[in-house]
């Protein structure tokens, strides 16, 4: 018994760097889209907003394909494979990035994206069901601090090492006397991102080689997601067509990441419609991923001992709409602290999700899953639409008008739509699957 539970220690300790990782490569988007539009001379956010369309319509592509290649490698190869996949991605766009090639660089982002959609594959469900259920909810917080943590760090590392006097920057490059003079400004602004992305290839692939020779145990996710008292409804299923709540849980999981994306990613351009300085707006993507690890600093403290997982999710849909609300009614920065509160009420999100929608799919856990995060695509979607539409409409009026409707469906979805097509009883918080959510991972 305490072998078990020393390799199931080791299995989180691996996962929890693993969520670690993907925090930090994902938030460094924010950050990013302010270093594209100067280093590339675009003229407008929409075009800044394609890194966003490029990282996360990887998921949309790679999310099935990555189910078939863990069922051929087994989850601890197929983590190694999407992490050598992230170095090649970051090696190119360090590469392109510098030559300022900006088709190229966003190639490099899609390949990143494809590595993390391999690797959310596998660790999603992996997370869930690693250990006994009654201490799920505690393992998946753990592992939601790591990926947040690593979130609030990112964006300020990139922004000392690659944006520090950016301000001053744009003021250079405007004032520049011809062109040679700031091609040169630029030239030198975007090698700067050259160093940072080749020592994250590099740590990739350390990791990689470690998780090929760690401890992790291989788990088969689809043996032990079976709710119990549906064991027989399971097997009799002979389609993932006949999960209703799957499908809708996919379409939850699309706007949610579509508004986690938008309070995390876009605040920076959300804030330079008030005329922010972008010396601070750099800032802002740390303060959305620091509401969020308060968040699940809470969810820790609260669930399931005092409320479930869907009450929680419905509180948070409706603090979505509230702050979403506030952050149109207000000014400055003020609307811009709205914006980042909506980290606390994305931060329990992911974690209501997923469970419910692959909750008593047997067989097709792994192809359910991959369902779910091919809905991630809604952080390619979601925020270019917003950065599409404000450059016509007025930036807080087209944030309202995407941020509600999205949290308004959330709310459905913890209500209602978790249970449809179920013949069993409703889950509750003190079920299975309730108990041992999955957590957020963009």
């Amino acid at each position: 018994m305490n072998q078990i539970k020393t390799s199931n220690r080791s299995a989180i300790v691996i996962i929890g760097i693993l969520f670690f990782v993907f925090g930090f490569v994902t938030w460094l988007n924010g950050p990013l889209i302010t270093y594209v539009k100067l280093a590339f001379g675009l003229n407008t956010d929409s075009k800044a907003f394609l890194v966003t369309t490029a990282f996360y319509m990887a998921y949309f592509f790679l999310a099935l394909p990555s189910s078939w290649i863990l069922e051929r490698t087994g989850m601890k190869k197929g983590m190694a494979i999407g992490l050598l996949a992230m170095a090649v991605g970051t090696f190119l766009f360090g590469q392109f990035a510098t030559h300022r090639n900006y088709p190229a660089s966003l190639t490099g982002l899609f390949i990143i994206g494809s590595g993390l959609s391999l690797l959310q594959t596998a660790s999603n469900p992996y997370v869930s069901i690693l250990g006994p259920i009654e201490s799920a909810a505690q393992r998946i917080s753990i592992m939601g601090i790591c990926n947040k943590v690593a979130g609030i760090i990112s964006p300020i590392i990139l922004s000392l090492v690659v944006l520090k006097g950016i301000n001053q920057l744009e003021d250079k490059v405007k004032s520049a006397p011809d062109l040679v003079t700031k091609e040169s400004i630029l030239n030198e602004f975007a090698s700067k991102v050259y160093v940072p992305y080749v020592i994250m290839a590099v740590i990739l692939v350390l990791l990689a080689v470690w998780i090929i020779r760690s401890s992790l145990p291989e788990i088969k996710a689809s043996e032990q997601n079976v709710q119990p008292g549906a064991e027989k409804g399971a097997k009799e299923k002979t389609s993932i067509y006949q999960f209703p709540h799957l499908w809708l849980g996919a379409l939850c999981i699309f706007v949610y990441v579509g508004v986690e994306v938008m309070a995390g990613d876009a605040i920076g351009t959300y804030g330079k419609g008030f005329h922010i300085p972008t010396d601070e707006t750099k800032y802002f993507t740390s303060f959305t991923l620091g509401a969020m690890l308060v968040g699940y600093i809470i969810g820790l403290a609260t669930i399931p001992k005092f409320i479930s997982q869907q009450k929680a999710l419905r509180i948070s849909a409706i603090l979505g709409i509230l702050f979403s609300t506030a952050a149109f009614l207000t000014k400055g920065y003020v609307s811009v602290a709205f914006v980042a509160a909506l980290g606390l009420a994305n931060a329990m999100m992911w974690p209501a999700i997923f469970p419910l929608a692959i909750s008593g799919l047997g067989r097709f856990t792994e192809k359910g899953s991959a369902l779910l995060i091919m809905g991630i695509a809604g952080g390619a979607i979601i925020p270019k639409v917003f950065a599409s539409l404000k450059e016509s409409y007025n930036f807080m009026a087209v944030f309202f008008a995407l941020m509600v409707p999205c949290y308004l469906y959330i709310l459905y979805y913890a209500i209602k739509g978790y249970t449809a097509g179920k013949q069993t009883p409703k889950l509750t918080g003190d079920l299975v699957n309730s108990k041992r959510p999955t957590m957020d991972v963009v």
